[in-house]
């Protein structure tokens, strides 16, 4: 399992709505740029994420991180549909010292099945049966800027790496953090699932976390902390 999937499983991840109200109100999609400090076991990076529109209801939602032993990479093309957000097709992809991980995903909705490719074990290669409101990490991690938003209840099916996960986030109250040198108040949401634990800081008005945390056996493994947005 590489960085970008267990942030995502978020920061990170991310990275699958099973809802029983899985369609919300439609929200405008907005394009950014938003630049992030990364600090990854002990080593220091820049990370960026970018939302760009692909054409029709289509968007391309990426994750980059850059240090000096590592270049993870990670993006999600998707379908917005009245505001259920449906991902079409993924690339997860890392260079760790000398180690090269590529992994493609697949989402056919007309099928109903999801399937992987490239550097997957046989029993992660799919198919997994899709159920409305699935999303991947990365989705999940736009889901949660949104339905921290709009009150919504923080549960999702994350279909991933060959197989299908039900996340829960709870809402842990409010915190002050800065955010691009200016102190804001942030929604601070957790999920636990074993040793492994996601926190993230949602700031109204950005459409991404401010803040994401991934800790394994209570030491910090993964932060990411946004520096600007454009």
């Amino acid at each position: 399992m590489n960085a970008k999937s267990r942030i995502f499983s978020a920061a990170t991840a991310t990275f699958a709505a099973a809802l029983a109200a899985a369609s919300f109100p439609a929200a405008a999609i907005d394009a950014f740029t938003a630049d992030y400090q990364a600090h990854y076991m002990g080593m220091v990076g820049n990370g960026k994420m970018t939302l760009a529109p692909e054409g029709g209801n289509r968007w391309k939602y990426t994750l980059t991180i850059r240090s000096n032993v590592a270049n993870l990479t990670q993006s999600t093309v998707f379908e917005d549909r009245g505001g259920q957000w449906r991902p079409l097709s993924s690339n997860d992809s890392s260079f760790v010292l000398i180690k090269k991980v590529n992994k493609i995903a697949t989402y056919d909705w007309d099928k109903g099945e999801a399937r992987w490719s490239g550097d997957v074990k046989a029993d992660r290669a799919g198919p997994v049966k899709l159920k409305a409101g699935d999303m991947d990490g990365m989705l999940i991690n736009l889901a949660i800027a949104r339905d921290v938003a709009a009150g919504k209840p923080l549960n999702y099916r994350m279909v991933e790496d060959g197989r299908a996960k039900q996340l829960s986030y709870e809402v842990a109250g409010k915190e002050t953090i800065t955010v691009q040198g200016k102190s804001q108040s942030a929604t601070k949401v957790v999920r636990n699932d074993g040793e492994k634990q996601t926190v993230a800081w949602v700031v109204e008005g950005l459409p991404v976390p401010a803040r994401i945390l991934q800790r394994r056996n209570g030491q910090d493994e993964m932060d990411l902390t946004l520096q600007a947005m454009r």
